[in-house]
């Protein structure tokens, strides 16, 4: 070899070496700060999922990312509906006697709201009665039985008293996700003492309730980037950087009874920080084929808001798109088995002539379907080809224990690489194509025996479960439920949101037929559905 090409391949491979140095130390670094315990685990809509966008857009400027067109300050705004609240100054009181919140009494989510007393009429309901009636029954449903019970009362009842005198334990929560209609009594849940003391009062001296409930909702930001190099097809990469906070929305699989912060540094810090360093690598690149957007996306743990709202109120034209590139949990590669799985790989036969499954390195799990767990599935709803990058789940996922010095960063950095080397080989592709794939039934493991082979919109805040897919040739497109309905009742179950939905369909078995209740538009419809 001439000595000039030797000293140019040394000066390359040098150049390389010390792209990577620098790459390592800022993927370390990002992790690190975004899952630092002063992020309180980077709850959409908290001051530590703010100190996390503010550091996300400093790295952008910082790598030369602008913003784009429609968004000019890098953050979307968008509303999450975050359940009832009951205020504090809910009150109940029997005579000169008044009762604690939280304590002796508690509102129910479907009560109305204003002063209640006894003057018009007040019944008492014993939820034991109910309890003891059903003590054999295998389906019964308390909660479904208790409401219909009252929402017959509530037509000549100005305030109910809900108790239960039964052995029978039933300590009521207050359900903040109840989608139940409201009713017009006040409606409050109490301990059994209060009974023998509303008994005890003259008629003048009756109960009096105030109630007030209302819709509790929050702000998430989406962080959005933008490399315009003036080409025709757009590149779209993803990640989400909100994680559980302490758990406060029921969605930790931490058991411990002492309050703690969930630093999500695999869940979801790592896909951030390759997203970062994505934006500084393609920045820099020679390769002007596309021009890229960098989304990190908030609300991903509460049902992939951010994603649904960014591709609902998107600032770009999706028919320039050419795919969208999701990186959700890179950061615990096995340095045994280099097990990486690539979900989307359906989505067009492009990745088949590009993903090299006998890889050299990594040992690669193909998932054809275009929805899942993650937002890449928003996109792929708006039929774009999409691809999902993810090292595995283990035993810190959704658990406080997820910290950054768990964290594989050379092995990230490979996965960063890889991402890389696969953009640069679509550029020599015409628009990559779409295809469509299966559905998944939802997201998260589920127990049912059936399905409807519908994909649910997570962020519906009505009554009932609005459908954001269906799949070919399953029981809801063979009964004719489309895309935009919205499911109410299965059979006899009513269907109030998603978690009602998932506990109805464990009462059915393959075979089964029964009809399914839809709002479409402002039409009620009735269809026949075989599991």
């Amino acid at each position: 070899m001439k000595p000039i090409l030797l000293l140019l391949l040394l000066v390359s491979q040098l150049s390389f070496a010390q792209s990577d140095k620098q790459i390592l130390k800022d993927i370390k670094k990002s992790v690190s700060f975004l899952a630092d315990d002063k992020l309180e685990g980077r709850r959409t809509g908290t001051p530590g999922e703010r100190i996390a966008y503010e550091f996300i857009v400093e790295n952008f400027q910082k790598n030369s990312i602008e913003p784009i067109a429609g968004i000019p300050n890098y953050i979307q705004d968008f509303e999450v509906n975050d359940g009832l609240v009951y205020a504090e100054n809910c009150s109940f009181k029997v005579g000169n006697t008044s009762y604690k919140l939280n304590e002796d009494f508690i509102p129910m989510p479907y009560s109305g709201n204003g002063d209640f007393s006894s003057g018009k009429m007040l019944v008492m309901y014993d939820l034991g009665y109910l309890i003891s009636e059903n003590k054999d029954n295998p389906h019964f449903d308390v909660e479904e039985a208790l409401f219909q019970k009252l929402n017959e009362m509530s037509t000549h009842t100005e305030l109910i008293i809900v108790y239960n005198s039964s052995d029978t334990a039933f300590n009521y929560t207050f359900d903040a996700k109840n989608k139940k209609q409201k009713l017009a009594s006040g409606i409050i849940f109490c301990n059994k003492k209060i009974i023998s003391d509303i008994q005890k009062q003259s008629e003048n001296e009756g109960p009096f309730a105030h109630i007030e409930i209302s819709n509790s909702k929050r702000t998430g930001h989406n962080v959005v980037g933008y490399i315009n190099n003036n080409a025709p097809l757009t590149v779209i990469l993803g990640a989400h950087y909100d994680h559980l906070g302490y758990g406060e929305d029921h969605n930790s699989l931490y058991v411990g009874k002492e309050k703690m912060i969930h630093n999500g540094a695999d869940d979801n810090a790592s896909g951030t920080a390759a997203l970062l360093a994505l934006s500084s690598i393609l920045k820099k690149s020679g390769n002007k084929k596309f021009n890229y957007v960098f989304i990190a996306f908030s609300g991903e743990e509460l049902g992939l808001y951010g994603s649904k709202y960014f591709v609902e109120h998107t600032p770009i034209d999706f028919k320039n798109v050419n795919y969208m590139v999701n990186m959700d949990m890179v950061g615990r590669l096995n340095d045994s088995t280099h097990g990486l799985t690539v979900g989307g790989f359906g989505t067009s036969p492009a990745w088949g002539q590009l993903i090299n499954t006998n890889d050299e390195y990594f040992k690669i799990k193909v998932d054809s379907a275009g929805s899942g767990p993650s937002d890449h599935t928003s996109f792929y709803r708006k039929d774009l080809p999409v691809l999902f990058f993810f090292t595995g789940t283990h035993s810190d996922y959704h658990k406080p224990s997820d910290d950054a010095d768990k964290i594989n960063y050379d092995g990230e950095l490979k996965i960063i690489r890889y991402i890389q080397s696969l953009i640069e080989k679509t550029a020599s592709f015409d628009k990559v194509s779409f295809t469509k794939t299966r559905e998944a039934a939802a997201m998260g493991k589920s127990s049912f025996k059936v399905t409807m082979g519908i994909m649910p919109d997570y962020t519906f805040s009505g009554n009932g479960v609005k459908v954001d897919g269906v799949s070919d040739n399953r029981p809801a497109q063979k009964a004719g439920v489309k895309t935009g309905d919205v499911i109410y009742q299965l059979g006899d179950f009513m269907v109030s949101d998603v978690e009602t939905y998932m506990q109805t369909l464990s009462k059915f078995n393959k075979g089964d037929t029964t009809t399914v209740k839809i709002k479409r538009g402002t039409e009620d419809i009735k269809l026949e559905l075989t599991f």
